[in-house]
């Protein structure tokens, strides 16, 4: 056994293309409040075919931004949306299968909300064009 296979068992591993819950929990309460229509704020979840494991049909939903809670107790999907977007297009959310990170985009409030939350784990990551 190599030294980095060994975790101490209060350690979990990253959900690779996923939030845990405690994360998705708190984001969907921070895009709440940064939302002009708050839980009634229409939205679209997708899922990766990857997480899905189905490349033969899209998953796109839709509904209220205050129902997005339950997308994390889905049945079929083990896995929080790959993006989640306001249908207004005022912020989206990708969290990255590779990268073990959620990106959100959305207006100056939100993403400095999120930067000084003792909660999350955030960092701004500069423009490249």
């Amino acid at each position: 056994m190599k030294g980095s296979d060994i975790q101490p068992g209060s350690i979990e591993g990253p959900a690779e293309g996923s939030l845990d819950r405690p994360t998705w929990d708190q984001l969907i309460r921070f895009l709440t409040v940064h939302s002009p229509q708050g839980a009634h704020t229409a939205c679209l979840a997708y899922y990766n075919p990857i997480i899905t494991r189905d490349f033969e049909k899209g998953h796109v939903r839709s509904g209220r931004l205050g129902d997005a809670q339950s997308l994390f107790d889905h049945p079929d999907i083990l896995y929080t949306p790959s993006n989640l977007w306001a249908a207004d297009r005022s912020w989206v959310i990708c969290t990255d299968y590779d990268l073990w990170a959620t990106k959100v985009c959305g207006p100056r409030p939100l993403v400095e909300a999120l930067l000084t939350d003792p909660e999350i784990e955030a960092i701004r990551l500069p423009w490249t064009s």
